[in-house]
């Protein structure tokens, strides 16, 4: 897929959010199923079953595994809960996901151990599992399709240093559930210990990738350091919170705050001034090569192991190049 054709894919999915969230919302969010019933048509069927739908990740996602599934020729049904704290609503999708007997599924786990059971379940059925954007603690998908998450979120940190040379920091993270919500905070600390003896990461919190709860956490941390210099933000929530609570603290333009993911919000603050820069993935490259992955262990072909979807830094004086607008969500 070249720039511009993914440009406009995710123009598109920007402009038809609304309905997606709502055809979501009636749990008929499909493609190539014409109204029957999932499976039933004559095309192999894949089920994926996401982490949730308040942010553009997710329908940056969809959009690449509804590109594949029409390229390739199979029926893709893609769902999750509303947010990305309903652990026992999503069991209950990828449980009902199973009980279609698809060909094969694809899952972003929210809790990477609760699925165990379901990924054996799954295993003794032969449906092939691929694990997208967080892997599972089983030995059951034959890959997972994700951002190198411990590499980005290093990277974040290296920027983060650069950006502030010494002094106090904080992390507010998304979960402590998911490989994804453990990775981001974990690469970003190790870098900072084994590179800026200067930085002290003095808090750590967790508002579950919620705005509202984000902007508290920071809030709160910065009340008890005053003397802070910077705040990462896991995802695009918990980004958007820090950004909130740094302008609701008068504080703007004080504190270095960086963030991952992409989203309208956080292209914002950092035209503006308000977020120093953020890592972006590729969702729409995670969505197609999932499907593919899935696809091609339908066929009995070898799939690697891990499929890297890739992600970039992004900031005021490269937001606008061709190669980084490509990847950007709204």
């Amino acid at each position: 897929m070249n720039s511009s054709t993914t440009r406009g894919r995710l123009a598109a999915v920007a402009a038809t959010a609304s309905v997606t969230a709502l055809v979501l919302a009636l749990g008929a969010c499909s493609s190539g199923s014409g109204g029957a019933a999932p499976g039933t048509g004559d095309k192999p069927y894949v089920a994926l079953v996401s982490k949730g739908f308040q942010h553009q990740f997710w329908q940056a996602v969809k959009q690449g595994a509804d590109d594949a599934a029409a390229e390739l020729d199979v029926e893709v049904t893609f769902e999750g809960p509303e947010t990305e704290t309903e652990v026992e609503k999503q069991l209950t999708m990828l449980q009902t996901a199973l009980d279609k007997s698809p060909d094969a599924i694809g899952y972003a786990a929210l809790d990477s151990e609760a699925s165990i059971p379901m990924m054996t379940d799954a295993q003794s059925r032969g449906i092939p599992v691929i694990a997208f954007d967080s892997g599972v603690d089983s030995d059951v998908p034959v890959t997972t399709v994700s951002t190198d998450n411990l590499a980005a979120s290093a990277e974040a940190a290296k920027h983060m240093a650069e950006l502030v040379g010494s002094g106090k920091i904080a992390i507010v993270g998304h979960d402590q559930t998911s490989q994804t919500g453990q990775q981001r905070v974990e690469g970003f600390t190790q870098y900072i210990a084994e590179n800026a003896p200067d930085i002290e990461i003095v808090d750590t919190q967790y508002a579950a990738g919620d705005q509202l709860k984000s902007a508290d956490a920071a809030k709160a941390i910065m009340q008890a350091h005053p003397d802070l210099k910077g705040i990462y933000g896991t995802n695009e929530g918990s980004a958007i919170g820090v950004v909130k609570a740094v302008q609701e603290s008068g504080r703007a333009g004080e504190l270095t705050v960086i963030g991952f993911d992409s989203g309208k919000a956080q292209t914002d603050a950092i035209r503006d001034g308000l977020m120093a820069g953020a890592i972006t993935q590729d969702p729409i490259k995670m969505g197609y090569e999932t499907v593919k992955a899935a696809v091609a262990a339908i066929d009995g072909e070898e799939v690697e192991p891990v499929v890297d979807s890739g992600f970039y830094w992004y900031d005021e004086t490269n937001i606008d190049d061709e190669e980084i607008a490509a990847v950007l969500y709204e």
